[in-house]
Protein backbone atom coordinates (compact mmCIF):
# COMPACT_ATOMS: atom_id res chain seq x y z
CA UNK A 1 0.00 0.00 0.00
CA UNK A 2 3.09 1.90 0.50
CA UNK A 3 4.05 2.78 -3.37
CA UNK A 4 0.05 3.05 -4.11
CA UNK A 5 -0.64 5.96 -1.30
CA UNK A 6 2.80 7.27 -2.54
CA UNK A 7 1.99 7.29 -6.16
CA UNK A 8 -1.96 8.48 -5.61
CA UNK A 9 -0.79 11.23 -3.25
CA UNK A 10 1.64 12.80 -5.82
CA UNK A 11 -1.17 12.21 -8.84
CA UNK A 12 -3.61 14.19 -7.03
CA UNK A 13 -1.10 16.84 -5.54
CA UNK A 14 -0.40 17.39 -9.71
CA UNK A 15 -3.95 17.39 -10.51
CA UNK A 16 -5.13 19.52 -7.99
CA UNK A 17 -2.41 22.01 -8.76
CA UNK A 18 -3.45 21.81 -12.15
CA UNK A 19 -7.45 21.89 -11.94
CA UNK A 20 -6.48 25.15 -9.15
CA UNK A 21 -4.53 26.94 -11.96
CA UNK A 22 -6.70 26.07 -14.65
CA UNK A 23 -9.64 27.73 -12.28
CA UNK A 24 -7.91 31.29 -11.87
CA UNK A 25 -7.22 31.22 -15.53
CA UNK A 26 -9.06 29.01 -17.58
CA UNK A 27 -12.66 29.30 -15.73
CA UNK A 28 -12.94 32.77 -14.08
CA UNK A 29 -14.62 34.12 -17.35
CA UNK A 30 -16.44 31.06 -18.10
CA UNK A 31 -18.12 30.10 -14.37
CA UNK A 32 -20.18 32.55 -12.23
CA UNK A 33 -18.39 33.47 -9.13
CA UNK A 34 -20.38 30.80 -7.18
CA UNK A 35 -19.51 28.07 -9.64
CA UNK A 36 -16.00 29.34 -9.35
CA UNK A 37 -16.08 28.80 -5.41
CA UNK A 38 -17.52 25.57 -5.25
CA UNK A 39 -14.87 24.30 -7.79
CA UNK A 40 -11.74 26.06 -5.80
CA UNK A 41 -13.24 24.21 -2.94
CA UNK A 42 -12.81 20.86 -4.81
CA UNK A 43 -9.56 21.94 -5.98
CA UNK A 44 -8.85 23.11 -2.07
CA UNK A 45 -10.00 19.42 -0.27
CA UNK A 46 -8.32 17.49 -2.73
CA UNK A 47 -5.25 18.95 -1.48
CA UNK A 48 -5.39 18.68 1.74
CA UNK A 49 -6.62 15.08 1.47
CA UNK A 50 -3.14 14.62 -1.17
CA UNK A 51 -1.16 15.44 1.46
CA UNK A 52 -2.90 13.24 3.95
CA UNK A 53 -2.72 10.73 1.90
CA UNK A 54 1.30 11.28 1.75
CA UNK A 55 1.05 11.38 5.86
CA UNK A 56 -0.60 7.91 6.16
CA UNK A 57 1.98 6.65 3.36
CA UNK A 58 4.98 7.96 5.70
CA UNK A 59 2.87 6.51 9.03
CA UNK A 60 2.75 3.17 7.72
CA UNK A 61 6.53 3.04 6.92
CA UNK A 62 7.03 2.99 11.04
CA UNK A 63 3.72 1.35 11.81
CA UNK A 64 1.48 0.04 9.42
CA UNK A 65 -1.87 -1.08 10.21
CA UNK A 66 -5.24 -2.06 8.58
CA UNK A 67 -6.44 1.14 9.88
CA UNK A 68 -4.20 2.97 8.12
CA UNK A 69 -4.84 1.93 4.78
CA UNK A 70 -8.88 2.03 5.21
CA UNK A 71 -7.69 5.75 6.38
CA UNK A 72 -5.30 5.69 2.92
CA UNK A 73 -8.43 4.32 0.95
CA UNK A 74 -10.96 6.56 2.72
CA UNK A 75 -9.42 9.87 1.75
CA UNK A 76 -8.77 8.66 -2.39
CA UNK A 77 -12.46 7.64 -2.14
CA UNK A 78 -13.13 11.09 -0.53
CA UNK A 79 -11.32 12.43 -3.28
CA UNK A 80 -12.60 11.11 -6.00
CA UNK A 81 -16.60 11.66 -5.06
CA UNK A 82 -16.51 15.00 -3.08
CA UNK A 83 -14.32 16.52 -5.18
CA UNK A 84 -15.06 14.99 -8.53
CA UNK A 85 -18.64 15.44 -8.22
CA UNK A 86 -18.10 19.25 -7.40
CA UNK A 87 -15.98 19.11 -10.48
CA UNK A 88 -18.41 17.50 -12.23
CA UNK A 89 -21.55 19.92 -10.99
CA UNK A 90 -19.52 22.78 -11.66
CA UNK A 91 -18.34 22.20 -15.37
CA UNK A 92 -20.86 19.69 -16.63
CA UNK A 93 -23.57 21.26 -14.70
CA UNK A 94 -25.19 17.19 -13.48
CA UNK A 95 -26.97 18.76 -10.66
CA UNK A 96 -28.06 15.39 -9.42
CA UNK A 97 -24.56 14.38 -8.52
CA UNK A 98 -24.87 16.73 -6.14
CA UNK A 99 -26.26 13.79 -4.09
CA UNK A 100 -22.50 12.32 -4.51
CA UNK A 101 -20.97 15.13 -2.51
CA UNK A 102 -21.75 14.12 0.98
CA UNK A 103 -20.71 10.73 0.88
CA UNK A 104 -17.47 11.66 -0.12
CA UNK A 105 -17.24 14.16 2.97
CA UNK A 106 -18.32 10.91 5.14
CA UNK A 107 -15.42 9.46 3.79
CA UNK A 108 -13.04 11.89 4.45
CA UNK A 109 -14.57 11.78 8.02
CA UNK A 110 -13.94 7.94 8.15
CA UNK A 111 -10.20 8.07 6.31
CA UNK A 112 -9.59 10.96 9.46
CA UNK A 113 -10.82 8.83 11.58
CA UNK A 114 -9.34 5.92 10.93
CA UNK A 115 -6.30 7.76 11.47
CA UNK A 116 -7.15 8.94 14.72
CA UNK A 117 -7.33 5.31 15.71
CA UNK A 118 -4.05 4.14 14.24
CA UNK A 119 -2.31 7.03 15.90
CA UNK A 120 -4.05 6.23 19.46
CA UNK A 121 -2.72 2.69 18.82
CA UNK A 122 0.80 3.67 18.69
CA UNK A 123 3.10 2.30 21.66
CA UNK A 124 5.59 4.96 22.68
Amino acid sequence: MLRLHLMLSAFFGFTGVALGAFAAHGLKSRLSAEYLAVFQTGVHYQMIHALALFGVALLSLHAPSRLLSIAGGAFVLGILLFSGSLYVLTLIGIGKLGIITPIGGVAFLVGWACLGLSAWRLTP
